[in-house]
């Protein structure tokens, strides 16, 4: 029997009104890959955060064991040196630093008391072949795709001598192929004997890679599963939501749909910065008032340009093309002009696009349309609270009250806040782009509820996401982009994703495939 490397046990964490962690317990066991999954706010990267050292010994109880030897980490470093290195979903890299430097920041290799750049140079090449980076070492992060950004920090933590690797949330902003190669890359650091503690909401990766899994539910440990193929991603949704999820979707029965109220005609655009380059090509598609639809591509198809170019050119040069809205060609220049037509943009990086991270749920909510809640141009402190927490109480945003900061809410809740922010400008058509990613089965359940909602309410919602099941199961109907066309159109009663990927990756110059 493998013996184990950490064990966590009675854990508890509390912060002002909020009890993160109660009693949890996680079991480790040497060389293997472990699994911790929960919904947001599940206390998941909080327990990270105190074995890692973020949280030092004192300010939680309980105990931690590393190869059975009682541990009282003061900060990071002190955890670092025995063992353990944590990656971010936000990576700490400097990117106008080279590869070889992030590698050994703060860890230099010197000589007398100098940087030696050729043993720096050196020693990053191991490492980055260690995790299959080939790069030149002296090449900036600022060049580097996230997917390799990635691999960057796994050879910082390589650098340190990890024995215990914990990886929160790495795939969330891969495409399917980086995802991929990360997840090999696990494999193969397993069989140099590396521990890795992976925290993901993708439970198919999860799945297709761990050893084991543990589920924390509201602060708790509610089990820990061995992967051995009787564990499905219904199961671990059961322990994670504490029901089953026979439908992952809301039923949304006989929903009402009207008019076309809002169309996009032969809409084109070019790169922002490299001449002769069309990103969107003659794009048309059209939405009915009460109808949700999709817009499905691979990535670089052109569906967030053509998002964010029809809200006020947010994207792209020599923008072309007619908006109509009731029938009428509407101005959308600038975002000012696309919002006083009813449309709303919510972006697919909320965090840097999004929201403003360090203001409360309160400002937020109001940022967009600040003259609903301002009387002669000066905001009305009260009709400033009351509309956010009318918006938090209808969304069902969990936090104590509307003056917490965003950035202290679960992924979920964040979304929430967004959605919330583009709402309050009373909108008529919502575009939403990826509203769903990084954030847990059971938030997005919630999600899906408050689009549906929206959509009964007369409002037109476009949908953009990488997951088809989501678009099949969200979705009235489905547009297909291509190398920035639209190749088809598919009713939810004719699409698949056999049918969907066969129009994704269709030849942009064919004819288009529409709607029977």
């Amino acid at each position: 029997m493998t013996a184990n490397i950490l064990e966590m046990r009675s854990i508890t964490m509390e912060f002002p009104g909020v009890k993160a962690l109660d009693e949890v317990d996680l079991s480790v066991a040497e060389g293997e890959i472990h699994a911790l999954v929960g919904e947001n706010g599940a206390g998941k990267s909080t327990l990270m955060k105190v074995l890692s050292g973020v949280y030092p010994h004192g300010s939680y109880r309980g105990r931690i064991l590393m190869d059975g030897n009682e541990m009282a980490f003061k900060d990071i470093r002190h955890s670092e040196a025995a063992g353990i290195a944590i990656i971010h979903q936000e990576l700490a890299l400097v990117p106008q630093l080279s590869i070889a430097e992030n590698i050994f920041l703060g860890n230099e290799r010197t000589r007398g008391g100098i940087l030696d750049w050729q043993e720096t140079n050196r020693q990053a090449m191991l490492l980055m072949q260690r995790v299959g980076l080939l790069e030149d070492p002296e090449t900036l992060v600022a060049a580097l795709g996230v997917g390799k950004q990635q691999l960057v920090e796994i050879a910082k933590a390589l650098a340190k001598q990890v024995r215990l690797l914990i990886l929160d949330e790495p795939t969330a902003a891969l495409n399917q192929a980086d995802s991929d190669s990360l997840l090999a890359l696990l494999r193969e650091l397993q069989g140099q004997q590396i521990t890795s503690i992976l925290i993901s909401h993708k439970l198919n990766e999860v799945l297709a890679v761990s050893d084991t899994v543990t589920v924390l539910r509201d602060g708790h440990t509610i089990e820990t599963l061995e992967v051995d193929g009787t564990v499905t991603e219904d199961r671990i949704i059961k322990g994670m939501v504490g029901r089953d999820l026979d439908h992952r979707f809301p039923p949304r029965p006989d929903p009402e749909i009207g008019e076309v109220f809002f169309d996009i005609q032969d809409w084109s655009v070019d790169h922002p910065t490299i001449a002769g380059r069309h990103v969107v090509r003659g794009a048309s598609l059209h939405v009915r008032r009460g109808e949700i639809v999709g817009l499905a591509g691979l990535m670089g198809a052109g569906r967030t340009e053509l998002a964010m170019s029809v809200f006020g050119r947010s994207y792209g040069r020599n923008v072309r093309g007619t908006v109509c809205k009731d029938g009428a060609p509407v101005k959308v220049s600038t975002v000012p002009e696309a919002i006083a037509a009813g449309i709303a943009y919510v972006s697919e990086d909320r965090k840097q696009l999004g929201l403003i991270l360090d203001e409360d749920i309160r400002r937020n909510f109001t940022l967009a349309n600040l003259a609903a809640v301002s009387r002669h141009s000066v905001i009305d402190t009260h009709a400033e609270v009351a509309a956010a927490e009318d918006l938090r109480t209808r969304l069902t945003v969990k936090a104590p009250t509307v003056f917490a900061k965003v950035g202290t809410l679960s992924g979920g809740n964040q979304q929430k806040v967004v959605l919330g922010k583009w709402i309050f400008t009373e909108p008529d058509l919502l575009i939403l782009d990826e509203p769903t990613r990084g954030i847990d089965v059971g938030a997005k359940y919630e999600i899906y509820l408050i689009i549906q909602r929206l959509a009964a309410e007369g409002k037109g919602v476009l949908v953009i996401s990488s997951e088809l099941p989501e678009l099949l199961g969200l979705c009235d109907r489905v547009y297909a982009m291509s190398q920035g066309r639209i190749t088809g159109e598919l009713p939810a009663a004719a699409a698949t994703q056999e049918a969907l990927m066969r129009l994704m990756t269709r030849d942009a110059n064919a004819p288009e495939v529409m709607a029977r």
